[in-house]
């Protein structure tokens, strides 16, 4: 006999995984997921390629996603950037006797960055943005629903550390009964070690979309940032779990292009 595997546990898995995905790890300095208040400059653009592979196991099932975002920023003046982020995701889950998989495009996003204050080391900004439902719900691969959110971002530096705190409002709109309030909150130490390496540290949390778990995903993060030329980095880190819903562990990694 087929063992089932129990569908409200794989879903809540892979809404949290889809929803941390585009809900801004996309767009900070790869492989961070804590966005800074930096800003292309007019006329300037940037393209980030970004993947992520996560890994995790409850019992006897085992979920597996590998995440690729393709993210192009465009400055419309020096404090403010128009960014689109099209996310691609393959997915599975299952034991030794069954299991399902899906993969395909997920919900695009739209969102602009705006550096609202500036002075000395300190600048905030605000992060407006939405998902566009193109994705295919029924593979879970998009929500249905043009969800929108809202980050605050905060960032002080000083010669070679810099601390970015972000914390948002995010419209979890669904086909399903998750949560429609998501709220998040995290924070990223950097310090330069040579000209060309930084190293970066992650720690953040937000709601559970599942309504039947009050236990809320929480991660930790360090990697490297390394750029061989100005307008060039390569950015690698280990993200693993700090509560039960995150995935055990997940590599994060990429290029990013400013020209």
């Amino acid at each position: 006999m087929r063992t089932r595997i129990p569908v409200s546990s794989m879903f809540a898995v892979l809404t949290t995984a889809i929803i941390t995905f585009w809900a801004g790890s996309a767009f900070a300095a790869i492989p961070l997921i804590t966005d800074d208040t930096g800003t292309q400059g007019k006329g300037k653009f940037q393209v980030e390629i970004l993947g992520e592979y996560g890994h995790d196991k409850e019992e006897s099932v085992t979920n597996e996603n590998a995440d690729l975002a393709v993210t192009l920023t465009y400055g419309i003046s020096a404090p403010v950037d128009l960014i689109l982020s099209v996310p691609y995701e393959s997915w599975r889950t299952g034991d030794s006797d069954s299991e399902i998989r899906g993969n395909g495009l997920c919900d695009p996003a739209i969102e602009t960055k705006w550096r609202f204050y500036e002075s000395g080391g300190l600048s905030f900004a605000l992060k407006p943005g939405f998902t566009i439902p193109l994705g295919d719900e029924e593979k879970d691969l998009g929500n249905g629903k043009l969800d929108y959110y809202l980050f605050f971002i905060a960032s002080s530096e000083s010669g070679p550390l810099a601390l970015h705190v972000n914390l948002a409002y995010i419209r979890n709109n669904n086909m399903e009964n998750d949560r429609r309030a998501i709220l998040h909150a995290s924070l990223a130490p950097t310090v330069d070690i040579g000209k060309n390496v930084k190293l970066v540290g992650d720690i953040g949390v937000e709601t559970n979309p599942d309504r039947s778990s009050s236990d809320p995903p929480a991660y930790v993060l360090a990697g490297v940032i390394y750029s061989p030329r100005e307008s060039f980095d390569i950015g690698v880190g280990l993200k693993g779990r700090l509560t039960g819903p995150e995935p055990d562990l997940a590599v994060r990694g990429g290029v990013t292009w400013r020209f």
